[in-house]
C-alpha cells in the first residue's frame, strides 16, 4: 500500500508532496527512486513468503497485487504529471516516509524487546492507522490551522530584536530551549485536558487504547491535536528560534512521541527521571488507580516533579485505557464521541 501511495507522490508532487520538502526530494531523486524500487521488490518477496508460509494466503496475494499496481503506475521511474503549482499540498509523502521508517524501526524492536505479549495487528490497529494517516498526511494543513490563531492573537508580543538574539544562539542551546518552553506549555494544556470534564471527552480518545505500542500514540481526536499543537507553536512563534533548531526538534519529537508509547521493556535506570521513557509514559496511560492523572510531561519529567504529578515506581502498570467510560473503537465513532451526552463523570471517566 505504501508503494502505491509513493507512486502517487511521484506522479502528482504538486498536489500530494509537502511544499517545503519538494526541493529536497528533487535534489536526491535517485535515492528516493532507489528506496521505492527496494520497497516494491520487498513487497513481492514478502508476498510470496506469506503465500508459502502463512495459513491465510489472502494477505500475500493482496500484497503482490498492490506491488503489481505500483509497477503499472510507473515503478521507480514514474514521471511527474504537470497539474500546476499549488500553495498547499496534502503532505502524503510525510505519511508514507514516516510509516515506512517507524514501522521498520519499531516493529522489529517490539518483537525482540517486547514488554507484553501482543500481536503486531492487535485490536484497534486499523483505527490507529487512520489516526496516523490524518495526523501525518494532513500535517501541513494541521500546522497551518494551528499557526494562524497564534499569530493573530499574539503578534503584538513579537519583538524582532529579541527573536534575532534567540536565533543567533548555538543550535544545541536553542534545541534545549525549545524542549523546555514547549514542554512547559503543553504540560499545562495536557493537564487541563485531564482535569476539565468537557476537555477530557476529547482527550479520552487518546487514552482509549488498552494495548500500547508504537502506533497507539497516534490515536488522538482532531480538536485535541489542534489545541496541543497550537500550544506548542506559541512559544516557538514568540521566541523566534532558527529553522535548523526547529527541524532538529521536529525530528526528535517524531521519534520520541512514538517511542514512549512503544511496547518495549527498556527501563533506562540512569535516564528515567531526566527524560520521558516508555516506562514513564506507560504510567500516564494506565488505568491502575496509583497512576491516574500522573506524568503529564511529554519530554521532561522535570515539570511533573515540580508540580507534584510524577509517578514512576519500580514496577510496570498492569492495565491501560479509560476507567469508567470506554470510547468506541471505530474512527468515526471516536470523532463523534466528545459531542454526545455522557452524563455525570469524573475527569478520568
Amino acid at each position: 500500500m505504501l508503494c502505491v501511495l509513493a507512486e502517487l507522490c511521484f506522479l502528482l508532487p504538486d498536489l500530494l508532496v509537502a511544499r517545503d520538502a519538494l526541493p529536497f526530494y528533487l535534489a536526491h531523486l535517485g535515492v528516493f527512486r532507489g528506496i521505492l524500487l527496494a520497497a516494491i521488490v520487498a513487497t513481492f518477496v514478502l508476498g510470496a513468503a506469506s503465500m508459502l508460509l502463512l495459513r491465510s494466503k489472502a494477505h500475500g496475494v493482496l500484497g503482490m497485487a498492490l506491488g503489481a499496481i505500483a509497477l503499472l503506475m510507473g515503478g521507480p521511474q514514474a514521471q511527474a504529471i504537470d497539474v500546476g503549482a499549488s500553495r498547499v499540498s496534502a503532505g502524503l509523502d510525510y505519511f508514507v516516509l514516516e510509516l515506512l521508517v517507524l514501522g521498520m524501526l519499531f516493529v522489529p524492536l517490539e518483537r525482540a524487546f517486547r514488554l507484553r505479549e501482543q500481536r503486531i495487528f492487535r485490536a484497534g490497529w486499523q483505527t490507529d492507522l487512520k489516526h496516523f494517516f490524518v495526523s501525518h498526511a494532513g500535517v501541513q494543513l494541521l500546522s497551518f490551522a494551528t499557526m494562524i490563531p497564534a499569530q493573530a492573537a499574539f503578534a503584538w508580543a513579537v519583538q524582532l530584536e529579541f527573536q534575532k538574539a534567540v536565533a543567533a544562539q548555538p543550535l544545541w542551546l536553542q534545541f534545549l530551549e525549545i524542549l523546555l518552553a514547549v514542554d512547559f506549555t503543553t504540560y499545562w494544556v495536557h493537564r487541563a485536558f485531564h482535569q476539565v470534564p468537557w476537555l477530557w471527552n476529547f482527550h479520552a480518545i487518546h487514552h482509549s487504547s488498552r494495548q500500547l505500542d508504537w502506533l497507539a500514540g497516534s490515536r488522538m481526536h482532531l480538536l485535541d491535536a489542534l489545541v496541543t499543537r497550537a500550544a506548542a507553536f506559541l512559544p516557538i512563534f514568540l521566541l523566534g528560534f532558527a529553522p535548523a533548531a526547529l527541524v532538529a526538534y521536529v525530528a526528535f519529537v517524531s521519534i520520541h512521541a512514538v517511542f514512549i508509547h512503544a511496547n518495549l521493556r527498556w527501563r533506562f535506570p540512569y535516564l528515567r527521571w531526566a527524560i520521558a521513557t516508555p516506562e514513564y509514559h506507560h504510567w500516564h496511560h494506565t488505568s491502575d488507580e496509583e497512576g491516574i492523572d500522573k506524568n503529564f510531561a511529554a519530554f521532561l519529567p522535570l515539570w511533573d516533579l515540580a508540580f507534584g504529578t510524577a509517578h514512576q515506581p519500580d514496577h510496570w502498570p498492569q492495565k491501560y485505557g479509560t476507567v469508567k467510560f470506554q470510547p468506541p473503537e471505530d474512527y468515526l465513532g471516536q470523532l463523534l464521541y466528545p459531542f454526545r451526552r455522557h452524563g455525570e463523570r469524573t475527569p478520568y471517566g
